[in-house]
């Protein structure tokens, strides 16, 4: 047992760059000591948790779902919607009922079962279910998905406030990121070797080894050594509401911070309209989605590392050159409706830039992410992450419904233009946040 610690010190140590594993900051003495062990735990829950994302994907996989059934193309234009405001809504509401529980894991473990067992129930729908009332049973199904994805998500980052210390935690993100885009590479592999397959059976798969991805989440969140936190200030959802707007009101970064983040919702937002330009050239070819699912597997594995390290020096500066590489993404998926007729026609240009903005978004996530966590204290961390998360998923539902309609009237071409635009805001906005490392 002594050789295994010894071991995963070591480890640890070179995946962070520390020359003494026992080195931390704004963590307890207790936490300090169980760093090396926690990290591995949290690497092992984010790899859970993010192959399950990528393959139960309302970008990618939910779509070609809706098409295997035959639901109504409007209930495709609901799924990142759904996905996206569905977890983050209702964290202000959760976040005092999670602020009296001492330790907050049992939330998060609670959360990746329900997220599971809603994975298992979509893989059901795809092998039974059919037309309108296929279509509804799926939304019916992400909406409960998502809103354990929020009840996870918000004790997830307050477990990783308390449990690694800072200038770790990007570092941590980033490498769970790279090896969860190994294991969705080779997931897109095989599914580009179907070719012009379309089965249910198929994507039914995908979204059990979804499910199987949140339960290795819940079993190694369930591992975690978390000191029992404070649980004075517990609120009611209102109240707990009230003191978030507050904080609004008197913390300046973190209202800058906000802004910052609503801008930068135009790498999400842009995402699945360059995916679905790709998905008009192969229907439901389940080898365009495998092209798709390989490109965003590659793109995280190469790209969440380098974010993550360069998150821990400034996750600021992660933010505002995100928001760059985002206008550009924006500018370049636009700019395929030009190209000479044959390049046109092909799934890879737009697997390309997607590929491209998928790394971009990697920094977007990591680069809030961080500033977030490092910013708030332990004492009010759930509360910030609860408040930005609701106002975050409250401009989801409302953008994401303007900027349909402005897809629908205008075209893929034209919104992206637009979504440019917005990063170009969300550059000057992160600029001037203040660093918090």
């Amino acid at each position: 047992m002594a050789e295994h610690n010894i071991s995963q010190s070591r480890l640890y140590e070179w995946l962070t760059g520390d020359e003494d594993s026992r080195m931390c900051a704004d963590i307890p003495e207790g936490a300090c000591n169980e760093q090396p062990r926690n990290f591995f735990l949290h690497l092992w829950a984010s790899l859970g948790n993010k192959l399950a994302d990528e393959l139960s994907s309302a970008r990618l996989v939910l779509p070609w779902l809706m098409g295997i059934i035959g639901a109504p193309v409007w209930m495709v234009g609901l799924l990142v919607p759904i996905r996206e405001a569905g977890a983050l809504l209702p964290q202000i509401f959760v976040a005092g009922f999670i602020r009296l529980k001492p330790k907050r894991k049992w939330v998060w473990v609670a959360g990746a079962l329900i997220q599971a067992l809603a994975a298992l129930t979509l893989a059901v729908l795809a092998l039974v279910a059919s037309g309108s009332l296929g279509g509804a049973l799926v939304l019916a199904t992400l909406v409960l998905l998502s809103l354990a994805r929020g009840l996870s998500s918000i004790a997830t980052k307050d477990v990783l406030g308390k449990t690694i210390a800072k200038r770790r935690r990007g570092t941590l993100m980033g490498w769970s990121g790279s090896i969860a885009g190994c294991a969705t590479l080779a997931a897109g592999a095989v599914l580009m070797l179907l070719d012009s397959q379309s089965s249910g059976y198929i994507v039914a798969i995908l979204l059990a080894v979804a499910a199987s991805g949140w339960l290795m989440n819940a079993l190694a969140a369930a591992r975690i050594k978390e000191t029992s936190g404070a649980i004075e200030g517990g609120e009611s959802g209102w109240s707990s509401l009230k003191q978030g707007l507050s904080l609004l009101k008197k913390d300046r970064t973190f209202l800058h911070f906000n802004l910052a983040r609503a801008l930068l919702l135009s790498s999400a937002l842009a995402l699945p309209y360059i995916a679905l330009l790709g998905q008009d050239q192969s229907g439901t070819d389940l080898s365009g989605l495998g092209i798709l699912i390989v490109v965003s597997g590659l793109a995280a594995m190469v790209a969440s590392p380098v974010w993550g390290k360069r998150a821990d020096q400034s996750s600021r500066g992660v933010m505002r050159d995100a928001a760059i590489g985002t206008a550009i993404c924006c500018l370049l998926g636009a700019s395929l409706a030009w190209l000479p007729g044959g390049w046109a026609q092909s799934i890879w240009p737009y697997a390309v830039v997607y590929a491209l903005l998928v790394i971009i978004h990697h920094g977007v996530r990591l680069g809030r992410k961080t500033y977030l966590v490092d910013m708030a204290g332990q004492d009010n961390r759930a509360l910030y992450v609860a408040l930005s998360n609701t106002l975050t998923g409250l401009l989801m539902l409302l953008v994401g419904g303007i900027i349909g309609a402005l897809a629908q009237w205008f075209g893929s071409t034209v919104l992206l233009i637009i979504l440019a635009t917005t990063a170009v805001g969300a550059i000057l906005s992160a600029h001037r946040l203040p660093e918090v490392e």
